[in-house]
């Protein structure tokens, strides 16, 4: 994998190198180049199949980390792109022209971390919540507690616990007093 990356670096402006086991490999790269780098991975060195397409939300750090994984069926290897963009008004060109599976990815990201996907088929249409009109629940600042307590009403009989002290009681009954 070191191999492949120095020859992708002659070729494009390239960030860090992670390499995680002999078969997969990470390499961060800014968003402007992402296409023409996931064109030539497909097209020149073998990486056919889009795995998967994600984002991990960097809260503090005001950005969304898109990490697209690739891999080379072939030479049985798996190559991760991770690309950083901001999280406001978070937008990221799409390529389903590369990988018709990837538009499903970027609509399930559009709705889940609120990332824009211009030109992504069917990108606005509801996907997996349907008639959501809250703020997208993947986002770390998302607060599932007041959202709940905002939708749905208590049910009768239900007694809220401290988590510590009732996992004690059941683990240790009331040997776990002393």
């Amino acid at each position: 994998m070191q191999q492949l990356y120095d020859t992708l670096s002659q070729r494009f402006s390239l960030g860090e190198f992670t390499r995680q086991r002999a078969d997969l490999a990470f390499i961060t790269v800014g968003a402007v180049r992402l296409h023409a780098l996931l064109r030539h991975l497909r097209d020149q060195e073998g990486f056919t199949h889009l795995v998967l397409l994600t984002a991990v939300d960097w809260l503090e750090d005001g950005q969304f980390q898109l990490t697209y994984l690739l891999n080379n069926r072939a030479k049985c290897q798996d190559l991760g792109l991770r690309v950083m963009i901001a999280r406001d008004n978070a937008s990221m060109e799409s390529i389903h022209d590369l990988w018709a599976a990837a538009a499903t990815y970027q609509r399930e990201l559009r709705e889940m971390f609120g990332i824009d996907f211009p030109g992504s088929p069917r990108l606005m249409d509801d996907f997996i919540l349907e008639g959501w009109n809250a703020a997208p629940p993947y986002r770390r600042d998302f607060d599932t507690l007041e959202y709940a307590r905002a939708t749905y009403r208590e049910r009768p009989g239900r007694e809220t616990r401290d988590p510590a002290a009732h996992m004690k009681q059941q683990l240790y009954g009331d040997k776990g007093d002393v």
